[in-house]
């Protein structure tokens, strides 16, 4: 948590290296930084396989509360699996103030965030495909099957076809 005593100590936006959130966040705590890496509930699914996982609400990002006027924070930028901290010119660009803490007010018992899930178009929507068979293809939102599942209209060959889709494959066109 920030330290609310000392008025100077704000949260900072560090980018990591890919798939090292973890790594960084491990190695800012050793050299006495608090640091916050968000992490919300994924589904994943891989060669038939699905999984629920915690990865980082922002992938290659997390937050570091420095005192920049007392605290070495250029030690920051040669932190194993800390990328750059995120500035504007050569000072470092502070969140502004709230942002941390309603994001952890929305964490769990189990530490992630809920981001609630469910399909956030409309029907009618105009939708494309992500990738997969169908990668790049327009079609038009019908409903949600389940909590996963889609159900899109797509214009294929001169006629509409209905195909069902994983949620995570259709984004807004």
């Amino acid at each position: 948590m920030i330290d609310v005593s000392n008025p100077d100590t704000k949260w900072y936006v560090v980018q990591t290296q890919p798939n090292a959130e973890r790594k960084a966040l491990a190695n800012l705590s050793r050299q006495g930084f608090a640091a916050y890496l968000p992490r919300y509930r994924k589904t994943r699914r891989h060669a038939r396989r699905t999984e629920i996982i915690a990865a980082p609400l922002f992938p290659r990002y997390m937050f570091v509360s420095i005192d920049i006027v007392s605290q070495r924070w250029r030690s920051l930028r040669s932190t194993v699996g800390v990328s750059c901290l995120v500035c504007n010119g050569e000072t470092p660009a502070a969140v502004p103030f709230g942002i941390v803490e309603a994001l952890r007010l929305r964490e769990q018992e189990d530490g992630l965030i809920d981001i609630g899930h469910g399909p956030q178009f409309s029907r009618g929507d105009t939708v494309r495909v992500r990738d997969g068979a169908f990668g790049d293809c327009l079609g038009i939102f019908e409903s949600a099957t389940d909590s996963e599942r889609v159900l899109i209209l797509l214009d294929l060959l001169g006629r509409k076809v209905r195909v069902a889709l994983h949620e995570e494959d259709v984004v807004a066109a």
